[in-house]
């Protein structure tokens, strides 16, 4: 059997190639990979993704062979990837393709090219319901009150960005429309995506995650108390702001408390560089006074981002809206308690007071009591963690999601073709 991928980022073997550092995202889908060809020896894979180069180019001295099409780096519909993709689907010849992801215009180019025959798209996320809910609460009034140099220069405020998801959202709803076959893996993507094609096949298949999550187990006794881990917070989907709203109650109870988020600073620059988002944060933070409890730890690889997961206390996501969030899966298959917004398909991930809390997104006093029982108890930290432990190594289980995944090109295939 052979199967197309197209994939949001580059594998590590083609980054590897390009003398490139492999991306700190999209980690799970190359180990979805190994495990898939680990349990169907006669899968051929072949990877399809976009660079910043100028050639197409072939790599085939994998296991995996891989295919990178040169793109200018924009998010609009780029009618040349048409060709592009012909070219390959001819050359490569493949049973059955794969798209991972709708969010970007890409995917709706292959079935454009190439039709919808013997195609699945898995949903990641969904743009164009995330756009609705991308200021994550913060007022119109804010938003106008927050716009910066860098923002009035570069056309890049909040609500440009905002109209840019919007108009991917577009072109995934048209994807949506048109294809026969959904992969999924929460009530939540199977709802929105049957809103807009009721006539599509939907598969369950839940994911596998980078391989480095399997291998530890979080300790109470090993951690950094009375700490918290953001695993994003550059956009305000990501609700870093309500965990700024729901701090200054927690460390009424627990001064010590600091909060570790993963990725670069992007608060404390300069005036010229700042943007709009990073420009309101600062307000809350000074405002509160609590610049000193927000430590930001860069770009972290799979292993650091692992060290940062044991380190913690406790994990946050509040998130505006989610599908379910990798981090989530990652916290749980250590051990690590977590709290997230009840949104989306978070709701799938954890069940309230016992594999972990769940609060409305707005409701930051919630927020902060969850934080505070964490904190204060030591046996219900252990509880949640070994409760979301099982929980995860079930749902994020190599060997049963690649042969879902097996089992799902079958049906495919057999429902287009009698001899395959």
């Amino acid at each position: 059997m052979k199967v197309l991928w197209l994939s949001n980022v580059i594998f590590p073997e083609a980054s590897l190639e390009l003398k490139i550092n492999a991306p700190v995202v999209g980690g799970w889908m190359h180990s979805a990979a190994i495990a898939l060809l680990e349990s169907n020896k006669e899968i051929k894979l072949a990877v399809v993704a976009l660079y910043p180069g100028k050639v197409l180019k072939c790599i085939n001295n994998y296991t995996i062979q891989y295919y990178l099409i040169p793109t200018k780096g924009d998010q609009r519909y780029d009618v040349i990837l048409e060709s592009y993709y012909q070219r390959i689907n001819e050359e490569f010849t493949p049973d059955l393709v794969h798209i991972h992801g709708t969010e970007y215009p890409h995917s709706l180019a292959w079935i454009k090219a190439c039709g919808i025959k013997k195609v699945a798209v898995s949903i990641q996320g969904l743009v164009s319901v995330y756009t609705k809910y991308y200021m994550g609460g913060i007022s119109q009034k804010e938003i106008n009150g927050s716009i910066t140099f860098r923002d009035f220069i570069r056309n890049d405020s909040l609500l440009k960005q905002q109209n840019k998801m919007r108009q991917r959202g577009r072109y995934e709803y048209e994807l949506l429309k048109n294809i026969n076959y959904i992969i999924g893996r929460t009530s939540w993507d199977k709802s929105n995506t049957w809103a807009i094609n009721s006539d599509a096949s939907y598969y369950l298949c839940n994911e596998t995650l980078r391989g480095t999550f399997y291998n530890f187990e979080w300790k109470f006794e090993n951690c950094e108390k009375h700490t918290i881990f953001l695993s994003q917070a550059h956009y305000p989907i990501k609700g870093i702001h309500q965990v700024i709203n729901a701090l200054p109650i927690v460390l009424r109870h627990f001064p010590d408390t600091r909060i570790y988020v993963a990725g670069n600073n992007f608060i404390s620059t300069s005036i010229f560089t700042r943007n709009g988002f990073a420009n309101y944060l600062t307000g809350l933070i000074k405002n509160y006074g609590i610049g000193d409890k927000f430590i930001f730890m860069g770009l972290l690889n799979e292993e650091d981002m692992a060290k940062q997961y044991l380190k913690a206390n406790v994990f946050v996501c509040p998130s505006s809206i989610e599908n379910s969030p990798n981090s989530v899966g990652e916290a749980q298959l250590l051990g690590l308690p977590c709290i997230a917004s009840y949104v989306g398909g978070n709701m799938d991930m954890i069940k309230d007071h016992e594999t972990g809390f769940l609060y409305r997104f707005e409701e930051t006093s919630l927020l902060a009591m969850r934080i505070c029982e964490i904190f204060a108890n030591q046996n219900l930290a252990e509880k949640l963690s070994k409760n979301s432990r099982i929980i995860a190594l079930k749902r994020h289980d190599k060997k049963q999601n690649a042969e879902s995944l097996n089992q799902i090109y079958r049906s495919i295939l057999n429902e287009n073709t009698s001899d395959l």
